[in-house]
């Protein structure tokens, strides 16, 4: 057969009953004739003693005075943990396994120390023991620069090394197995009917990650879309074969239903809007100097709509007094709206539908929410809410466009 990179999130490796189904999982792949390369998360969440959370409690006491350099040294002990213990846990079953650090994995990253990003890899180490019949157990999220440093990927960053190596190693599938059974329409939390998905696209699951989706980090989705490496997503918990994504074939699109344009509905709360007004925004560089203050200020900005007259954006509710701060610098007078949210439909088949976005708002004006702005792309459209009214919208749209069908 091929090569399997399986991923193993924190709650997979959280105690031995979980270990038990992870080592189960990769004999299973091995039976089939498959190599598998295991990629960890750190066990369980905070409070467990080593997960990420617990180990970066430690230094709390240093605040913002520790360098990144010394976090991403404490941060990356987790996941080494947890290589370990599942190697410890496989030898004991019979299966031959060595444990691998980032670096030892040959992941090597730029210094943008909390969230690097990969430069390379060589994968020689792991195709040597992979021949020698060993399961190589790679600590996720991790890396070390040119220099020798040990560097992080950011949170979710073990999904990027379970795609960078698979990518790297010429893998056929890789295999993200997290608390949930796959990708659902909805957040199960906010809308009690969403639908398990058995299958997507590459870009309808980027549009997701983009969009609030956190059951697969963003990049980890673009390197497998890049390298079209089929990627499953799937609970170690549950038989449920797991959703997959991968590129569908014309032919296998559905042609009997063709009102089916949205695949999903997504939200992100906790969001500020921003708004200038009354300014002649053609007249000088105005335009130009909010978003180069924005950028000097390392705040992200989303949903930008700029007329002649005015600008509106939003950004993180914790960045919004900061972003105000910065353009009152320019002589420029911002109102902050907080207190909302985004919510979003993605669809692939929505691109050049028209109609969609009428459907979008007599949703949402049936369920009385107020639309605050808009955007869109070839794949989403999205409207900003009060938070209040987020859960509402959520369910409004997922119903308008028949998702729990």
């Amino acid at each position: 057969m091929g090569i399997i990179v399986q991923k193993f999130g924190g709650t997979s490796v959280a105690d031995a009953q979980a270990c038990a189904l992870v080592v189960s999982r990769i004999a299973e792949a091995r039976r089939a004739g498959n190599d598998v390369v295991a990629v960890v998360s750190a066990m369980g969440r905070k409070p467990a003693p080593y997960s990420t959370d617990a180990l970066l409690a430690l230094v709390d006491c240093a605040g913002d005075t520790l360098p990144p350099r010394e976090r991403d040294a404490i941060a990356a002990c987790g996941e080494i943990i947890s290589s370990v213990v599942l190697v410890s846990a496989l030898v004991a079953s019979g299966c031959p396994a060595m444990s691998f650090t980032g670096a030892q994995a040959g992941i090597e990253t730029d210094d943008n120390f909390g969230d690097a990003r990969i430069v390379r890899i060589d994968p020689a180490g792991l195709h040597n023991a992979i021949a020698s019949g060993v399961v190589p157990v790679v600590a996720g999220f991790q890396g070390v620069t040119d220099g020798g440093d040990v560097t992080t990927l950011g949170r979710g960053g073990s999904d990027t090394t379970a795609a960078a190596l698979a990518a790297a190693l010429g893998a056929d599938l890789v295999e993200i197995y997290t608390d949930v059974e796959g990708v659902m329409t909805a957040d199960p939390h906010i809308v009690p009917n969403a639908r398990f998905q058995e299958t997507m696209t590459y870009s309808e699951l980027i549009e997701m990650a983009n969009l609030g989706a956190k059951v697969v980090h963003l990049r980890a989705v673009e390197i497998a879309s890049q390298a079209r490496i089929p990627l499953a997503i799937k609970s170690v918990f549950s038989d449920c074969p797991g959703t997959l994504v991968t590129d569908i074939p014309p032919q296998r699109m559905p042609i009997a239903v063709p009102d089916r344009f949205v695949s999903s509905v997504t939200c992100i709360g906790n969001m500020a809007q921003i708004v200038l007004e009354e300014y002649d925004f053609k007249a000088d560089d105005a335009a130009l100097n909010v978003f180069s203050t924005m950028a000097d200020n390392h705040i992200s900005v989303d949903m930008i709509n700029v007329f002649p007259d005015m600008i509106a954006f939003i950004v993180s509710a914790r960045d919004s007094a900061r972003a105000v701060r910065a353009l009152d610098r320019l002589g420029l007078s911002a109102v902050a709206n907080p207190g909302c949210a985004k919510v979003s439909v993605v669809g692939e088949g929505m691109r050049g539908v028209p109609g969609v976005m009428s459907r979008v708002v007599r949703a949402l004006h049936g369920a009385g929410i107020r639309i605050l702005q808009t955007s869109d792309s070839h794949y989403s459209i999205s409207c900003l809410v009060p938070e209040v009214d987020m859960e509402r919208a959520a369910r409004a749209l997922h119903s308008e466009f028949e998702l729990e069908k």
